[in-house]
């Protein structure tokens, strides 16, 4: 079976992410959302599980033997080696996952919504990069609203992500979201045509 042309979904935080990946959604595109496959690669379980509490030790669960991502998240977020650490054991995990459910997917193409794909490379992941793109401090009040974050919070996280600058390097295709939610409608749909051609001339699954 052909897989599917595969769209790296992509962006900064409270850029929109999730209200396109959720536009594709409705427009019968599969969507793989890796924040969703990162919850499950760390179930109660899972060897993830067992690495990151090797890695970092019991104190990163919670009391009903669940990770507590709060906690792990405030304990690697201000150490840049810890964090490393962290992405060396999910990123696999999460990877061969996203990898098992787009070769169960019968369709033109895909929506894989990937966060950190700037920060982390296409490395032959995706076949085309769609890029939600607002300015960065539109990102911060979104944040600020959206997250009930600190000023200074909401900067750190900011500055710990790719630069705008880098996400548009990597971008084939960009969505402006600086407006509302219901101007991204027609941009997704226009999306889904053109992914939908591209898919048909690559000889992908059709609907």
């Amino acid at each position: 079976m052909a897989t599917p042309l595969r769209i790296g979904l992509t962006g900064g935080i409270a850029s929109g992410k999730s209200a396109v990946a959720a536009a594709f959604g409705e427009l019968g595109a599969p969507v793989i959302d890796t924040d969703l496959l990162a919850r499950e690669v760390v179930e109660p379980g899972q060897s993830a599980l067992a690495a990151v509490v090797a890695a970092f030790g019991p104190s990163v669960l919670g009391a009903d033997g669940r990770l507590d991502r709060r906690g792990l998240r405030t304990l690697v977020f201000a150490d840049p080696e810890r964090r490393r650490t962290l992405e060396a054991i999910l990123h696999p995990a999460i990877r061969e996952l996203t990898q098992a459910r787009i070769e169960a997917i019968n369709a033109p193409y895909v929506i894989i919504a990937i966060p950190l794909l700037a920060e982390g490379g296409r490395q032959g992941r995706v076949d085309r990069v769609l890029v939600v793109d607002c300015p960065l401090e539109l990102q911060r009040q979104r944040l600020l609203a959206r997250d009930d974050e600190t000023a200074a919070g909401a900067d750190a996280i900011l500055a710990a992500q790719a630069s705008r600058a880098q996400r548009l390097a990597i971008a084939d295709e960009v969505i402006d979201n600086t407006g509302t939610l219901e101007a991204l409608g027609p941009a997704v749909a226009a999306l889904h045509r053109r992914y939908l051609s591209l898919a048909e001339a690559a000889g992908r699954p059709t609907l």
